[in-house]
């Protein structure tokens, strides 16, 4: 057990250039708190002390406001950075040196039994936001970006971005998309509004335009009267 803390202090340590000291890490890191609790969640759930194994999640839960089912396979040296609304399913898998960072869901797509969560590679960084649902394998050296919804398997050497994500990235060459292009510069993402907005204004120009040409025609002019259509009778006139 004391072997296991020690790994797991060295891993916030190498990847966190905040944490200053192993006081901090113990008492003030919720990522460590809740991989050092489902550690011993999952020692239970094996054991088939399911009630106990659940009740050890459901205080770190609250504690940390991670949550780990006690079933979820964790391999070694993995790092929550920040925690908060991390949601890992019962059947998840994850392999060694996986970095999660905030927001990140590992979920199912069914309510049948068996496995249904995703199956996590070793090196795998899932940024965040970022959601994983459905029975599939991440492979190795994976790099998921922020907001991203992860639908299907992804190959190793891989990074992938977008909702549904596409993969970007491939064993270290840029992939012809120009779709899956937009989607990896963040700053450019899709405005619905201001296409929305561009829209109406390409469509006021084209009314002023053949507005102007009729004028020129001699089509209307500030003479003109406008005709006056009828009041509609109504059932009480």
């Amino acid at each position: 057990m004391f072997k296991t803390v020690k790994e797991e202090i060295r891993v916030v340590f190498e990847r966190d250039p905040a944490a200053r000291s192993i006081g901090e890490i113990l008492f003030c890191y919720p990522g460590f708190r809740a991989i050092m609790n489902h550690r011993l969640a999952h020692f239970f759930y094996c054991k088939k002390r399911y009630f106990l194994a659940r009740w050890i999640s459901h205080i770190s839960r609250h504690l940390t406001g991670i949550e780990i089912h006690p079933g979820a396979k964790i391999g070694k040296g993995v790092f929550i950075d920040h925690g908060s609304g991390i949601v890992i399913g019962e059947t998840a898998e994850i392999g060694d040196n996986v970095t999660i960072y905030q927001g990140v869901t590992l979920g199912g797509t069914g309510k049948e039994k068996g496995k249904r969560h995703p199956t996590i590679g070793n090196n795998v960084t899932i940024s965040a936001g970022a959601k994983v649902l459905g029975s599939f394998r991440v492979g190795n050296n994976v790099k998921i970006g922020a907001g991203s919804v992860v639908l299907k398997a992804v190959p190793d050497n891989c990074t992938v971005v977008g909702v549904p994500g596409r993969i970007v990235v491939k064993d270290g060459a840029r992939v012809e998309d120009t779709e899956a292009q937009i989607d990896l510069d963040h700053n450019i993402l899709p405005d619905p509004i201001a296409d929305a907005i561009g829209d109406l204004q390409t469509r006021i120009e084209e009314l002023e335009k053949r507005l102007s040409e009729y004028e020129s025609e001699g089509g209307w002019n500030e003479n003109t009267q406008y005709t006056k259509w009828p009041q509609r009778k109504t059932a009480n006139a």
